[in-house]
């Protein structure tokens, strides 16, 4: 049954912690404080209590979990639950930034509410930009086919920009597909971005004329609207062909703008993107891909981060999933990944990934371009025989 603009409702869906007896109560709480943000009765307005109000369509137990130290185990224990709350899509509109807000918004503030999933109206997804390349426009500007691409990033931070050149031209020589700034690089004085770009996208550029191929950097982009419109202006007129941006950091709605400005793949970069309480596979996954991000990196399990298989595999799941014909988003396994486990991390993923292997390429005491060489022939030996 089709639903009119005014009916339409975003369904999120929260895990609660709470007793049993007081969950219906505080599910109720979450719904007013997510919407009109004030007691029900005061507002006056029948149109505003039936519509804009949120509203709890369900309550269920979630998969079990212990009591938290200290709190009881018996009817008044905490347990988890699983609310969904519908809120009107009105009081959202095509604004990304409030989406975040009415879905996320005061929930982030209350240790006993993690957002784990959002079902939006067709009309609201299909608003929403999505990827402007997606998977394949990543391999195209590339030349990565049939396998999965290989990335690594320029570091330590501190480095010159003509040290960092020079670390982009062996990496570049080396054969790998993207190399990103550190996301911690930004427009410092050490390595200011007027000076820094340009002299890595040239080495790359002379590396790529030295053996044919097609390497490309991604410079991270910083700062407020003024800067990074003159960082933008500057990636365009120095030929780079994918940048590199923390959504979460330069603010959802910014993220959204830089989509539409920048012209080149963007590599989401989950910094400040861990709070804990939003489920990782619908902040990395669904909501990064939906403003925008061509390709998103997640922290890998195994690694340096706590992440655990099921948590990945669901933030690659939904990077690649059907959505209202978005195009798709290139999962990017990270932090602390190791050459030795290029073979286990294919056959987790499949070749649509992207591999970031940083730290361990640096430090390789048989120097950075023969264990870069060796990441780049281990990956290519896991493609696609033609």
């Amino acid at each position: 049954m089709s639903r009119t603009d005014a009916d339409a409702r975003i369904l999120a869906t929260y895990r609660i912690t709470s007793p049993a007896a007081a969950i219906a109560e505080r599910a109720g709480a979450l719904a007013i404080e997510q919407s009109v943000e004030m007691p029900l009765a005061a507002v006056r307005s029948v149109a505003i209590r039936e519509t804009i109000a949120g509203r709890v369509e369900s309550i269920e137990p979630a998969r079990a979990s212990a009591p938290r130290a200290g709190i009881g185990t018996g009817a008044d224990a905490p347990q988890a639950f699983r609310v969904t709350i519908s809120l009107a899509a009105q009081t959202v509109g095509d604004d990304a930034g409030q989406l975040m807000n009415m879905a996320f918004g005061n929930a982030s503030l209350q240790p006993e509410v993690e957002l784990v999933d959002l079902a939006l109206p067709a009309k609201m997804l299909a608003a929403f930009p999505g990827p402007a390349h997606g998977i394949a426009g990543i391999r195209a500007c590339t030349g990565a086919h049939g396998r999965a691409l290989t990335c690594t990033a320029l570091k330590p931070q501190g480095l010159a920009p003509e040290e960092l050149a020079e670390l982009a031209h062996t990496l570049a020589l080396a054969g790998i597909d993207v190399i990103k700034d550190d996301h911690g690089i930004a427009d410092q004085a050490y390595a200011p971005f007027a000076r820094r770009v340009p002299l890595v996208q040239r080495a790359v550029a002379a590396a790529n004329r030295a053996t044919g191929g097609r390497t490309v950097y991604a410079p991270s982009l910083s700062g407020g609207a003024r800067r990074r419109a003159e960082q933008c202006a500057l990636v365009r007129a120095e030929g780079v062909a994918m940048v590199l941006a923390c959504p979460m950091i330069l603010g959802i709605p910014g993220f959204v703008e830089l989509r539409e400005e920048i012209g080149v793949p963007i590599l989401a970069h989950p910094a400040l993107a861990g709070s804990g309480r939003i489920d990782p596979a619908l902040l990395l996954g669904f909501l990064f891909r939906l403003f925008g991000a061509d390709a998103t990196i997640f922290p890998n399990f195994g690694g340096r981060f706590s992440y655990d298989r099921a948590a990945c595999q669901a933030i690659a799941a939904r990077a690649r999933a059907p959505l209202a014909g978005h195009r798709d988003t290139l999962p990017v396994p990270a932090g602390g990944m190791t050459v030795e486990r290029v073979d286990e991390i294919v056959a987790e993923y499949g070749i649509d990934l992207m591999l970031l292997i940083g730290g361990n390429l640096l430090e390789a005491p048989e120097g950075v371009e023969r264990r870069a060489r060796a990441f780049v022939e281990r990956v290519g030996r896991r493609g696609v025989k033609s």
